[in-house]
This record gives structure tokens, sequence and C-alpha cells, in this order.
């Protein structure tokens, strides 16, 4: 028996391979993870404002240039933040205060609440360093309440804020992943057992009961560790179970699906969420501060639309979800409907095949009668 004690040469080009393979590996995620995430910068990021007619136009113009927001105008303040708080904008500036008035909403992302609060502290400074040059120009004395502007923080109000206990805002990303790894590893584990059993109609029941009371266990032991360090806002758990809970279906069901119709490769489907989806997924970095195709494309996948759908319930309660929930919605019946009937198509194969051998064996035994 040749081993690779007797062909040396085979054992170097095996590992030569695997450092290629290695090294082509890193480089397709090092550049997918950078182009997604490094230096994200908002795309027509909605904003809302508030202004005089005679000022609008010009307020408009300011917030649109360069192509990073996207502005809407509103009548009153009261109308823009409860824009904001059914998340159709990321915040709003009024400016018929004095001094301007911004408003955001650190829950929605704390990358659009800081690319906001940039942008206007640095057009506020602006227009009173304007004034004081324009004062120093005439040979005019600078009032001291414009001296107070250029030292004193421009007004903001964060009408959406962050828990105490999740400031930098990661803790979605970090419970999606850990409902997509436990989907991932489930399904898998899933898929192992039944290819120890045989292929029937009830063994397809019984692997979707079993997907369920999973997922059921899942959204349950996540939503306990999100009460565990002070995430859960009050009065949201039963929206929240429910939201966990289609999206572990989501993941749990399409990878089972695939892996029901193509065999074990389908379970890197699983790998595939966990790798591609979740940088893309809004998460982390907002879907407004992803390239457009990752924009698309996460919000698309069960990671993305899971991830929209959780922070929509735990801060945006007025925020529309019916785009994520018939995503995820999708995802979780087109795989429960594979199970089903991948299993159900092959016990009916598998049925045929015993009829068919059946009759044939039929003759044999009256002609043995008869010769006997």
């Amino acid at each position: 028996m040749n081993t690779s004690q007797d062909r040396p040469w085979l054992l170097r080009w095996a590992v030569l391979g695997l450092i290629v393979a290695g090294g082509i590996i890193q480089i397709v995620m090092s550049a997918y993870y950078l182009s997604v995430a490094h230096a994200p910068q908002p795309h027509d990021l909605p904003v809302g404002y508030v202004a005089a007619p005679a000022d609008a136009a010009r307020v408009q113009a300011a917030i649109d240039q360069g192509g990073q927001f996207a502005s809407r105008p509103y009548s009153s303040v009261d109308a823009m933040t409860a824009a904001i708080t059914a998340k159709q904008i990321f915040g709003g500036l009024d400016v018929t205060a004095a001094p301007p008035h911004l408003y955001i909403a650190s829950a929605a992302g704390t990358a659009a609440a800081n690319a906001l609060k940039t942008a206007f502290t640095t057009v506020v400074q602006k227009q009173t360093a304007d004034q004081v040059q324009q004062l120093t120009a005439a040979g005019r004395p600078v009032p001291p309440a414009t001296v107070q502007q250029l030292t004193t923080p421009p007004a903001i109000t964060d009408v959406v804020p962050l828990p105490a206990d999740d400031r930098t805002g990661a803790s979605i990303g970090l419970l999606v992943q850990a409902l997509a790894i436990g989907a991932t590893v489930a399904s898998i584990g899933l898929g192992r057992i039944g290819a120890r059993t045989k292929p029937s109609v009830w063994r397809g029941v019984g692997h979707t009961a079993t997907l369920l009371a999973y997922a059921a266990a899942s959204a349950a032991a996540v939503l306990v560790a999100a009460h565990a360090f002070g995430i859960v806002a009050a009065g949201t758990d039963a929206h929240l179970f429910r939201a966990f809970l289609l999206v572990s279906v989501a993941i749990t069901g399409s990878v089972a699906g695939l892996v029901a119709l193509i065999g074990a490769a389908g379970s890197f489907l699983g790998t595939a969420y966990f790798l591609f989806g979740v940088p893309i997924s809004g998460a982390t970095v907002l879907p407004e501060f992803l390239p457009p195709v990752a924009r698309v494309l996460g919000q698309v996948l069960p990671t993305g639309a899971g991830a929209t759908l959780v922070r929509d319930i735990l801060y945006f309660p007025a925020a529309p979800v019916t785009r994520p929930v018939l995503v995820l919605s999708l995802y979780a019946g087109v795989g429960i409907v594979l199970v089903l009937v991948t299993n159900a198509l092959a016990n009916r194969s598998r049925r045929a095949s015993l009829l068919r051998v059946t009759p044939e064996a039929e003759p044999d035994t009256e002609d043995a009668a008869a010769a006997a």
C-alpha cells in the first residue's frame, strides 16, 4: 500500500496547496471586510430640518451638499422628532432656534449620530467664526454672546438614546451573531442526525418540530442574556422574543432546508451567513454607511433583516417592520418546506423501489412452488 512516505513529493504539494489556499482565502476575506467596513461614510443619510420659508432653500442646499445627507423639511420640531422616533430620519436640525438645535437618535446607530454631530458642530462653529471675522474686519468689538457661542458646545438632544449599559450600540450585532452561530450549529447537527434515519414524511415533521423547538429555546436564551446585560427596554419582552424566534427559524430553517436538498455541503450556507452576512447586516456598520450593493444584499439576508428587526423593536416601536419580517418569513418558510418535501419525496421514491422489487420476486416463488 502506497503512503505519503513512499511519495514525499505528494506531501510537499499538499502542504504547498494548503498554504496557497489559505493565502487566497485570507486575501479574499480581508478585501471583503475592508471594502465594506473600512472608513465608512454616510450615503444619502435621511435627516430633517425645520426652517423659516426664507431660509429653507439655503438650509436644504447646505445639508444635501456632498451627498452624505438627504434633507427632508418639516413644519415643526414635534413633527421632526416624531419622524425620528419612527426611524424615518436619523436626526434633524432646527434652525429657527437661536442658536440652532440638533436632534439625533443614537439608538439608530452611533455612526449616524456622530456624523450628524460632527457636521452640525462644524457648520455652527464656521458660522460663528464668520460673524467674528466680519465684526473684526469692520473694526467693531465682538459681543460676549458671540464669544460664548465659540466656546460653548452646540445644543444637541438625543431623542432615542442608547441604554446606559450599551453606550456603543454593539449589542445588536453580538445578539445576531449569537443567533446565527447557534442556528447554524443546530441545523448542521440535526442534518447529521437525520442522515442516520430513514427518510419519511414523519421524519420531516419531526425534523421541523425540532427546529422550531430549538429556535424557541435559542430565542429565550438570547433574551435572558440581553436582560442580564441591561439592554432590553421595559415592555418589549414578548415582541423581542418573537423577533429572536423568527431570526433563529429563518437561519436554522434555511440551512436545514439546503442540507436536506443537497446534503452536507448545504451547511456552508450557515457559514456564509456568519462570515459574509454579519459584516453587511447593518448591526455594526449601518446600511446607509455601506456601499450600495452591500447595503441591498445585507438587508435581504436573514442576518441583516434580523438586525433591523431587533433594533426597531428595541428602540423604535413606531417604525414599520413589514420588510424585515417578510424577508425572515421567506427564509423560514422556504427552508421548512424543503425539509418536509425532500423527506416526503425520498420516502416515496424508497417505497416505489420496494414495489418494483416485489413483483419480480413473486414469479420466482410461484415457479418454485410449481416445480415442487
